[in-house]
């Protein structure tokens, strides 16, 4: 049976019936409405695409903000530097454009697949969260947001009200990479993101991520720190060193070992593309 629907065009009102408890935040509802398995949404929702200050992206002092309630539509319409670039990719991989248009990014994240396609980019971009309850507001790092499947640091009481992106991470190129068993519209078997930053030839910051190959996306600082201080080599990246970083199971869509072996093939494939586009602009 349908509960009551509140669909607020203030924060704080938002913030103050979360405090009541017993409500469902709804956004996009891309994943929340499969979830479900019904024709409506059960029990009481809070619909929170009502706030228009919760939607876009701005330029903050601390770096860039982007709004909750933000869609993939609104991000790949958004003039963002080329660090943004594998984010970009993603989005474009996150369903088909009706699900882009609907789909928000911080849905995404309190979704917290393993295959969540805005993770790995989002890392790479040393991305927070920003979490409001009606007492309190504190911001944490999105690898500790994510705790597992299913499972992140959100309280009842909290909202996530944007995601936070420090202006360090702002500089670089990035690149976006998904393994699936078709070309569109799948949920991955291995996907990799990286952000390069290139001075004089050599690299002097480098942030890689893989998603779908365990629990929860992962960065692999190992692998960054080898190839700081050279050229940009994709061979650096050996499949002993990605394996060493995940923990990838077996399903229906592959075994673990293929996972693997297909998540180091893919992260030197994605700094493959990164190296040429630095090749083409010199």
């Amino acid at each position: 049976m349908a509960g009551q629907y509140l669909r607020p065009d203030r924060l704080t009102d938002a913030l103050d019936a979360l405090a009541a408890g017993g409500l469902t935040v709804a956004a996009g509802c891309t994943d929340l409405f499969p979830a479900t398995e019904r024709k409506s949404l059960p029990g009481d929702i809070l619909d929170i695409t009502g706030m228009a200050e919760l939607r876009g992206i701005a330029r903050v002092q601390e770096g860039l903000w982007i709004g909750a309630t933000t869609t993939w539509t609104d991000l790949l319409r958004t003039d963002l530097p080329p660090a943004f670039d594998g984010l970009k990719l993603a989005a474009r991989e996150v369903g088909a454009t009706q699900i882009q248009n609907r789909g928000t990014i911080a849905g995404n994240l309190c979704n917290a697949s393993p295959a969540a396609d805005g993770v790995p980019p989002l890392l790479t971009l040393d991305a927070q969260v920003e979490l409001q309850s009606a007492k309190a507001r504190r911001v944490l790092p999105l690898a500790e947001f994510l705790r597992g499947p299913r499972d992140t640091a959100r309280e009842a009481s909290e909202l996530l009200t944007a995601i936070l992106i420090p202006d360090a991470a702002l500089t670089g190129t990035s690149h976006f990479l998904k393994l699936g068993a078709r070309r569109y519209l799948v949920i991955s078997i291995a996907m990799t993101a990286a952000r390069v930053v290139m001075t004089d030839g050599l690299v002097t910051e480098a942030a890689l991520a893989i998603g779908s190959c365990g629990p929860v996306a992962t960065r692999l600082p190992e692998a960054e720190a080898a190839l700081i201080g050279r050229p940009l080599d994709p061979s650096v990246i050996t499949d002993a060193l990605v394996a060493g970083a995940l923990s990838p199971i077996d399903d229906v869509r592959a075994d673990a070992a293929y996972r693997s072996d297909g998540a180091a093939e893919l992260m030197r494939r994605t700094l493959t593309a990164l190296d040429r586009q630095g090749q083409e602009a010199a």
